[in-house]
């Protein structure tokens, strides 16, 4: 569902422009919001969301699912947590549909999917990796990296029940805005993804908002 939003930029009272390839580690409190902007157009913005006090509980894709009864997110969408309440709820979208079945790029699936050589390429399992390695405050590790949201991303369920990575449905300019309903750590991988279409094989920067 096409929503736009009554909140201007220039209101904003956090914004970051976060290239491709690299992470966006933030708590975005609750009562705030936090928009997410495709700059140039097809670009994906591989995203996981955390209690910011209790990183243990997280987006759960399985129970935001089932409470939407939609595979697919956009403006109305509540996320909830691994311990069903609700951590964000979508409250403007441009771009009218948001992944969160797909699944995040990694080593292992560019070499599974792709190719051997594919192995060494940047992915935004890594990206993530590096931030709670960079952040050691946060207590956390690899095992907190795990199902996430791929805002802007064209992931198509298959008349099978497959899923097909296909070219994406964003522009320039469209973006996904969330109010947090709890203190919400926020990690972004701004996806470097070269072997399917859901960058259109061109990376490119997002940015990132947050109003007050």
């Amino acid at each position: 569902m096409i929503k736009e939003s009554e909140l201007h930029p220039e209101n904003a009272n956090f914004r970051e422009t976060v290239p491709a390839g690299e992470y966006f580690l933030k708590v975005v409190k609750a009562g705030e919001t936090v928009r997410i902007l495709d700059l140039e157009g097809n670009q994906a913005a591989d995203t996981l969301f955390y209690n910011a006090h209790n990183p243990t509980e997280r987006y759960s894709a399985v129970d935001t699912i089932r409470e939407q009864g939609n595979v697919y997110l956009t403006a109305g969408s509540k996320l909830m947590s691994s311990e069903n309440n609700v951590m964000l709820e979508i409250t403007a979208d441009t771009c009218g549909r948001h992944d969160t079945l797909g699944g995040a790029c990694a080593a292992e699936s560019n070499t599974t999917r792709y190719a051997l050589e594919k192995k060494c390429m940047h992915a935004c399992r890594d990206s993530w990796l590096v931030a709670v390695t960079e952040h050691e405050e946060l207590g956390m590790t690899k095992r907190d990296i795990t199902h996430n949201i791929n805002f802007f991303m064209n992931v198509p369920v298959t008349a099978d029940g497959g899923l097909t990575f296909a070219d994406g449905i964003s522009d320039a300019g469209k973006y996904v805005e969330l109010r947090a309903e709890m203190d919400v750590l926020v990690m972004i991988s701004n996806c470097p993804q070269l072997n399917n279409p859901c960058n259109a094989y061109n990376p490119t920067p997002i940015e990132v908002l947050v109003w007050s």
